[in-house]
This record gives structure tokens, sequence and C-alpha cells, in this order.
């Protein structure tokens, strides 16, 4: 390969690996919003439970107690429902949450086409066109999944950003790949192989 198509394929790289930063974190990100939705559908449904619950106490008290307080609070308490029932009919956070996570198992795939495709490079026995056409195929690919995807939040992306950086999701020591890997297929920990003998 002459040192022009060197150059040209370092620089396609380099766009790919950031193409590839960028899907990590969009895979992370719907992943942390549909957390974050099924988190609150929990909270409104156990809302709706308590006031549901709370309710028909004040109604049977209001039945053998001080009917008028009772009754008062009864009307707010099931104003209350009725409006967190409105809110959950027109804005269903289950579904989003499925959305979410039926978006980040497409782009999931993505992500690994593009990790291939990185990997390819390196090995360097894959034509330059080819390189450039698996990449523009990736970018319509990726277009398609982007265009039927719920948003996403700051609050998910802050969380995605945590569990790339600090929690350290997506890479492992050399000695949890091992662990994953059946034994034939297991490289030897550096830290821990013997010591060559001095020649």
């Amino acid at each position: 390969m002459g040192q022009d198509s060197l150059s040209d394929m370092s620089v396609l790289d380099s766009q790919i690996r950031e193409a590839y930063g960028r899907v990590v974190y969009s895979h992370k990100t719907h992943e942390k919003c549909a957390d974050n939705c099924l988190f609150w559908q929990r909270i409104v449904k156990n809302t709706q439970i308590w006031l549901s619950a709370v309710t028909s106490g004040v109604l049977i008290y209001a039945i053998w107690g001080d009917t008028k307080v009772a009754t008062i609070v009864g009307a707010v308490l099931s104003t209350i429902y009725a409006i967190v029932t409105l809110y959950t009919k027109d804005y269903d956070m289950g579904a989003i949450a499925e959305k979410h996570r039926e978006t980040a198992i497409e782009i999931w795939a993505i992500r690994e086409m593009y990790l291939a495709l990185i990997a390819d490079i390196q090995v360097g026995d894959q034509p330059f066109e080819s390189i450039r056409k698996r990449r523009d195929q990736l970018v319509v690919d990726l277009k398609a999944v982007y265009k039927g995807c719920p948003a996403t939040d700051a609050k998910g992306y802050a969380a995605a950003q945590k569990a790339l950086k600090e929690c350290e999701d997506m890479t492992f020591s050399q000695e949890e790949l091992n662990k994953l890997l059946p034994p034939a297929l297991r490289k030897p920990d550096l830290k821990t192989s013997p010591a060559l003998p001095p020649k």
C-alpha cells in the first residue's frame, strides 16, 4: 500500500473511530433513558395504588364518621387520582421505555459492526474502497434507526456518560475477558505469567 493510500486509510480510520464513539454513547443513552422511564413508571403505579387505597378508606370513613370532611378529602384524592390516570394514559412510560430498549438493541448491532470495521482496518487486509462502502452503509443503517427512535434527554446522557467514563461499562481487563472465554481461547495474563528463564 502506497504512502498516499496509508494516509487516506488513516483519515478514514479516524473518522470511523469518532463515529464509533458517538454510537457507543447513543446506545448507552437509550439504555439509561429506558431505565429512567421504568423508574418513573413504578413511581406512578405505586402512587395510583396508594391514592386508590386512601380514597377508598376515606369514603368508607365518610359513611361512619365526619361526612363533610371525609367527602371533601375523598373528592380531592379522587381528583388527583383522575389526573394521574389521565397522565399515564397520554404518556405511557412503559411503552416509551420499550421503544428505548428496542432502539438500544438496534444501535448495539451497528456498534458491533463499527467495532468489526475498526478491527479490519487494523488487520490491514481490506481494500480502501471496501472499508469506505461499509462505513457508508453503516451511516444509512444508523439513519434508519434514528428516524424512528424516541428522543433522549440530558439525564439519560449524563447517566450514560457516568457509566462509560466512571463505571467503565464498555471495558474489560484481560483477566475478566479470560473468565468469559473458554480455556482454548484465553490469552495468558502478562502480570501472572511465569517469567522467562534468562538466556
